[in-house]
């Protein structure tokens, strides 16, 4: 697991690319350097009522740039003051965290679901297999056509605009998808989904978790679950999100 570090950065770039989802470049010195496909950031807000930083996960990594980038969906006060922010601001970040997706070469569903879409993108830039990539959304597209270039791109919709109707074991279903490792991240229910099927077809499976977190470096116990080996830190049979995962092979945890 790569040294984490806290540093002052900067803002780069930032639009917004859907309803209440915002794209942003961030300049590090260090953080870049160090990430990994899978990994995540806290990103401190400005207003001091709000202590706890708030985690993003990492789309893309451009260490020649020492930059990231960080697509993130309003969901309360800290991300709708980040959405707020503007080219050059500073903020204070730390990272990276967490462990990152292993990386396997055999051919590979790469599946995201909603706001879990965003860290599949540097993954699928960096896997070196046959990759199908399978993306899940409610109505609102957004970032599939940055997945073209990497691998074939089926898309999945509630609601059947685009793609197939449904959800993305549908799509892979309608298209007669096959590979041998899946690598998820996604609301929960996806995921679940995930694990069975992947357990029906003898796959591999890693799904990254998403969960509220206070600290993020693993000291607070505050986004755990329940998991089928005793933890070290706790001896009680949990997985800290932030410290052992986020990502974990499916079958290691339950969710």
């Amino acid at each position: 697991m790569s040294d984490k570090k806290r540093e002052r950065a900067v803002i780069l770039q930032k639009k917004e690319i859907a309803d209440g989802i915002f794209d942003m470049w961030i300049a590090t010195e260090e953080i870049a350097g160090l990430a990994k496909a899978g990994q995540f950031v806290m990103l401190y807000c400005g207003d001091g009522s709000r202590l706890l930083p708030r985690p993003i996960s990492i789309c893309e990594i451009n260490p020649k740039e020492k930059s990231l980038r960080l697509v993130y969906r309003i969901a309360g006060k800290g991300t709708k003051e980040l959405s707020e922010m503007k080219e050059g601001m500073e903020l204070d970040v730390l990272g990276p965290l967490g462990n990152g997706f292993p990386q396997k070469e055999t051919s590979a569903f790469v599946i995201g679901g909603g706001i879990g879409i965003p860290p599949m993108l540097e993954l699928s830039k960096q896997l070196n297999c046959k990759k199908q990539i399978i993306l899940g959304f409610r109505d609102q597209l957004f970032l599939e056509k940055e997945f073209e270039p990497f691998g074939d791109v089926y898309i999945a919709t509630e609601d059947g605009k685009a793609g197939t109707k449904g959800n993305v074991l549908d799509a892979v279903s309608e298209h007669g998808l096959k590979a041998d490792v899946i690598y998820a991240c996604g609301p929960l229910p996806m995921l679940r989904a995930l694990k069975s099927y992947a357990e029906e077809h003898d796959m591999e499976c890693f799904v990254s978790l998403e969960e509220r977190m206070a600290c993020g470096i693993g000291a607070c116990l505050g986004c755990v679950c329940k998991s089928k080996e005793t933890d070290s830190h706790t001896n009680v049979k949990n997985k800290r999100i932030c410290k052992e995962g986020p990502v974990f092979e499916a079958q290691e945890v339950d969710f």
